[in-house]
């Protein structure tokens, strides 16, 4: 079953330009995740937030993908880490054009 996981914590930045030529091979990286679909990066420079929303191939995928991210996270100090994971329902997404 494809799982969304969505992701957020608190980003002191960069943010925009700064942000993309920073984590650009960290992007490259998480390209090569096991299960992984894509990833859409978030980021809110008012409220000092960054995070994604990940479409994985199976639960599985998602859930160590997250045990990944929240180990990394806590190593640069981020620990107000907040994480969902969700079933996707394919038939009603892509009857709202998401891209599946």
């Amino acid at each position: 079953m494809t799982t969304l996981l969505q992701i957020d914590f608190p980003f002191q930045g960069p943010f925009g330009d700064a942000m993309t030529a920073q984590l650009a091979e960290l992007a490259a990286s998480i390209a090569e995740e096991p299960g992984l679909i894509w990833k859409i990066w978030t980021e809110n420079a008012q409220e000092q937030q960054a995070g994604g929303i990940y479409l994985f191939q199976d639960p599985a995928s998602a859930q160590a993908y997250l045990e990944k991210h929240t180990a990394r996270l806590n190593g640069l100090g981020v620990t107000q880490i907040r994480a969902r994971l969700f079933d996707v329902n394919l038939p009603l997404s892509k009857d709202t054009n998401a891209p599946l």
